[in-house]
C-alpha cells in the first residue's frame, strides 16, 4: 500500500480537549510514517479544505505539537459550516474530493458532533463514487454531550468539571451576602435540545441545601407557578436560591424562551439571555434581588479545570482513529464505551457513521427527578467520574502556557472555489 497523505480538521464550538484529540491524530500518524505522509489541517475546519487552504502540520516541530495537548480552543481554526446534502450542492463535496486527489489525501479525520459525523460520512460515500480511494473517520467532540452510540463526548467532562465548580463557588458566595443583599444567583449554560451541561451543575449539590437548588432543562417544559413556587421555598428555607438554567429551556408551547428570532450557520435557532430571562421573572414575581451569568466560552475553554479523564479519552479517542483508518475501517467513529461506575472503566469502542449523523442524544428521564427540578442518584452515578482527576497546564510567570501554532499553508494547486 502506496503511503498516503491525511487530512485534519475542527468543527462547531472549541473544547478544553479538541486540541489534545488533534495532537493524538497528529502524533500517531508520525509513528506510522511507512502508512501517512504528512498531515495537513484545514484552516478554519472544513472551510480549508474547500477553499484549499491546507495547513502542513510536519512543519511543527514534536514539542509544539505535544503543547497541543494542553491548549484549548482549536489549533487550526474551527467553523460553523455544514455541507449541504449531496443532491443540493454535489459541487461543494466533488470539491472536497478534487482537493484531496490535488495533495494525495487518503484519510480524512473530522472532529466534531452531529453535523461533522454527517458530512464525514456523506464524504465517504462520494469518495466511492468519484473512485478515489479515502478512508473517513470521525473523532468525536461536542461539549453538548449529545453524540449518541458513545457513553460520553470529549469536551463534555470539563466543561461539567467548570459549571459544576463554578455554581458551587458562586453559590457560596450569595449565601455570605444573602440576609442583607443578593438572594437569587443563576447561572446560564449551553445545552440547546440537551441539558447534560445542566445536570453536571448539579454534582455541586453533595448535601441538603446545597447549590444549585433548581436545574432547569431543556427535556422539560418550564412551568412558571410551580418554579417559583420552589425558589420561594428556597428562600424561606436556606435564605437564598440558585438556579441553574440551560440556553435551550422551552415553554409549554416548545418556543424556546430566549429565542432572538435568528438562525446560525448549522441553521438552529440563535439563543441567549435564558439567565437573564428567569432572573428578571424572579425579580418581578418574587421581588428577590438577583444576580446572573453567562458561562459562555468560559465553559468550553476553561483548560486550566479540565477533567482528567476527558483529556485522556479526547486523546485516546484521536489515538483511535488513526489506527482504524490505518487497520481500513472506512465510516466509523471511535467511542467511549463504559464498563463500571466505580471503579470508572471503560474502553474504546466503534460506531458506524451512518448512525450516528444528525441523531441527537438526550437527558433519559430517570437522569431528572419526577418533579423536573434535579438530577438523580442514577444520574450523579453517570457525571461523578466524567469530572475526575486534575490535568493542569504547564504554567508561565504565573498564567497558563499555551502553544501558538505557525499554521503554514502548502501551495494551492487548484482554482478558487467561492462558498
Amino acid at each position: 500500500m502506496s503511503v498516503k497523505n491525511a487530512f485534519y480538521a475542527q468543527s462547531g464550538g472549541p473544547t478544553a480537549v479538541i486540541n489534545a484529540s488533534a495532537c493524538a491524530v497528529i502524533q500517531t500518524a508520525r509513528a506510522h510514517p511507512d502508512q501517512i505522509g504528512k498531515v495537513y489541517a484545514g484552516r478554519n475546519g472544513i472551510v480549508g479544505a474547500l477553499t484549499e487552504e491546507l495547513i502542513d502540520t510536519s512543519l511543527e516541530s514534536d514539542a509544539q505539537i505535544a503543547k497541543l495537548r494542553t491548549t484549548p480552543g482549536a489549533a487550526f481554526g474551527s467553523c460553523r459550516y455544514k455541507l449541504k446534502s449531496l443532491e443540493e450542492h454535489r459541487a461543494q463535496y466533488e470539491r472536497l474530493i478534487q482537493v484531496f486527489k490535488a495533495h494525495d489525501i487518503g484519510y480524512f479525520f473530522y472532529n466534531g458532533g452531529n453535523d461533522s459525523m454527517d458530512t464525514a460520512w456523506k464524504v465517504s460515500q462520494l469518495a466511492e463514487t468519484m473512485d478515489h480511494p479515502l478512508v473517513c473517520v470521525g473523532v468525536p467532540k461536542t461539549v453538548d454531550n449529545d453524540l449518541p452510540l458513545t457513553d460520553c463526548c470529549p469536551g463534555f467532562g470539563s466543561v461539567a468539571k467548570y459549571v459544576a465548580t463554578s455554581i458551587r463557588e458562586a453559590g457560596l458566595d450569595v449565601a455570605s451576602m444573602a440576609k442583607t443583599s443578593t438572594k437569587i444567583f443563576v447561572l446560564e449554560v449551553m445545552g440547546r435540545h440537551a441539558g447534560w451541561i445542566t445536570a453536571a451543575c448539579g454534582l455541586a449539590a453533595e448535601r441538603e441545601g446545597a447549590a444549585p437548588h433548581i436545574l432547569l432543562f431543556p427535556e422539560v417544559a418550564f412551568d412558571e407557578v410551580a418554579f417559583l413556587a420552589r425558589v420561594q421555598a428556597c428562600v424561606e428555607r436556606y435564605g437564598y436560591c440558585t438556579v441553574a438554567v440551560s440556553e435551550g429551556l422551552k415553554n409549554g408551547e416548545g418556543q424556546f424562551v430566549a429565542e432572538q428570532g435568528g438562525k446560525d450557520a448549522f441553521g438552529h435557532s440563535q439563543l441567549g439571555g435564558a439567565g437573564q430571562w428567569i432572573a428578571q421573572l424572579i425579580k418581578d414575581r418574587l421581588g428577590h434581588k438577583y444576580h446572573w451569568a453567562l458561562a459562555d466560552y468560559l465553559q468550553r475553554a476553561a483548560r486550566h479545570l479540565a477533567s482528567k479523564t476527558d483529556a485522556d479519552q479526547a486523546y485516546a479517542l484521536g489515538r483511535a482513529a488513526v489506527e482504524l483508518a490505518l487497520a481500513g475501517r472506512n465510516a466509523v467513529m471511535p467511542t467511549v464505551q463504559r464498563l463500571s461506575d466505580a471503579p470508572y472503566r471503560w474502553e474504546v469502542g466503534v460506531a458506524e457513521l451512518k448512525n450516528v449523523a444528525n441523531v441527537e442524544r438526550k437527558m433519559p428521564t430517570d437522569f431528572i427527578t419526577p418533579d423536573g427540578f434535579h438530577i438523580t442518584d442514577k444520574c450523579r452515578a453517570y457525571l461523578s467520574p466524567l469530572i475526575e482527576g486534575e490535568d493542569y497546564p504547564p504554567y508561565k510567570n504565573g498564567l497558563p502556557d499555551y502553544v501558538t501554532l505557525d499554521n503554514r499553508l502548502v501551495a494551492k494547486q487548484l482554482p478558487d472555489f467561492q462558498i
